[in-house]
């Protein structure tokens, strides 16, 4: 894809690319937004100890960075895999400057994350184990039961088939009980169709330019098995 890297807001940086006329993440604020939609909305959400997160478009690996880094702040243990059909060049990776909001005796885990060859599970620290998936979510079939779902997508008017019934339905299938599923869109066909496989669905206040998120939790009162 032909990728811009843009700054944001936030002093954080992202990518614009103008196959989707997309970009990455908001442009009010890379960062926070991750921070606030998939860290402090999802991942805070879920009380285990030992935390499976799948993923729907790793794209700059930004939530893998920031999840991880929650590893160092909590007695949490995360298997992590993400799934991307247009993985991002090492280079372009290294000029988004994510070591500058990660504490220096780390920065070598940013490196280690990109470089981490795809589909096969790599140990990046004894409390991270990462899996890069390189395929199409859309004939991706899950094998594992997951506590989080990271739905990063480019947007419903963008790509509307990633969120359609069908793969909201398949994700709910993957799911633990009271397993989360968190992302940025907050538009009706989102809610109608997480709601259609199955979920039980709240809206939140959004980040920074943007006034909601969605929070979809596994309704165990519905069951496709």
């Amino acid at each position: 894809m032909d990728l811009k890297i843009v700054s944001t807001l936030d002093s954080s940086k992202t990518l614009y690319t103008s196959q989707f006329d997309e970009h990455y993440h908001s442009t009010h604020g890379a960062l926070n937004e991750s921070l606030h939609v998939f860290i402090k909305s999802g991942l805070h959400h879920c009380n285990l100890n030992s935390i499976k997160i799948f993923e729907v478009g790793l794209g700059t690996g930004l939530n893998v960075i920031l999840t991880y880094l929650e590893t160092l702040k909590k007695e949490i243990e995360i298997d992590y895999e993400g799934i991307e059909l247009y993985p991002v060049r090492q280079n372009i990776i290294e000029n988004l400057k994510f070591d500058e909001f990660v504490p220096k005796e780390h920065q070598n885990i940013i490196n280690k994350i990109h470089e981490s060859s795809w589909d096969q599970e790599i140990t990046i620290s004894d409390k991270f184990k990462l899996k890069k998936i390189h395929s199409d979510f859309n004939s991706f079939q899950f094998e594992k039961k997951y506590d989080i779902i990271y739905f990063d997508a480019f947007a419903p008017d963008k790509q509307p088939d990633m969120w359609s019934i069908e793969n909201f339905t398949k994700i709910y299938k993957s799911l633990t009980n009271n397993g989360i599923l968190t992302t940025y869109s907050s538009k009706g066909i989102v809610k109608h169709n997480l709601r259609s496989a199955g979920f039980k669905v709240k809206r939140l206040p959004g980040p920074k330019g943007k006034r909601h998120i969605l929070r979809a939790i596994k309704n165990k009162q519905i069951n496709f098995f």
